[in-house]
């Protein structure tokens, strides 16, 4: 949340002006075109966190701004601009994860059964945000970004999903215990690569 009103909003809380929006809406190029310089590098942003995959990530903003185009002469403002734009790139991103068959089964348990462990052949990588999101399961990543980042509600995860609640608690918490067993098998490593050779 942006706590000072005197800094410029960033990412998806940008403010659209309302002029931009009623040519948008008309289908003017050159809104359009100023809608894309706005409100597409939070687009590609959120979409490289959950895909992982900056070819991805491109694909899903040229997606969604083709849908744009034609999505928001239906716009009426009931929810801020970036607020609509962020609901659209996060459908394109569960597509594309459905699309790859990353949403079978609904099991938590089994969500996290095939995770591979952290390997010492990556310690270098332990600062690697990125690098340590990807190694979750997509599913799991994507309500972890959404939750943790975008900041959206497990009620609103539970309607996205079509689950419960408790489903989105269990795996956030299974995501961010996993993330941080990785981080201190990690750490201890390193901390073990640092004391000189007994040989």
């Amino acid at each position: 949340m942006n706590m000072n009103p005197t800094e410029p909003k960033t990412g998806f809380a940008q403010e659209i002006d309302a002029v931009t929006l009623a040519r948008a809406r008309r289908g003017d190029v050159s809104a359009h075109a100023q809608l894309y310089r706005t409100c597409s590098r939070p687009c590609y942003t959120l979409a490289m966190r959950v895909l992982g995959s900056s070819a991805a990530a491109e694909d899903i903003v040229q997606d969604v701004f083709l849908k744009m185009m034609d999505a928001i002469r239906q716009y009426r403002g009931d929810a801020p601009f970036g607020a609509w734009l962020k609901r659209m790139t996060v459908n394109a991103a569960i597509d594309q994860l459905r699309s790859q068959r990353h949403f079978n089964g609904e099991d938590p348990e089994q969500l996290f059964a095939n995770t591979a462990d952290f390997s010492n052949s990556v310690a270098a990588d332990v600062h690697d945000a990125m690098g340590l999101l990807q190694r979750l399961p997509p599913r799991a990543r994507l309500i972890l970004v959404l939750h943790e980042i975008e900041g959206y509600t497990h009620k609103e995860l539970a309607e996205l999903f079509g689950q419960t609640e408790s489903y989105s608690k269990s795996i956030l918490s299974r995501s961010l215990k996993r993330l941080q067993d990785w981080l201190n098998t990690t750490r201890v490593d390193v901390e073990l690569q640092a004391w000189p050779s007994r040989n």
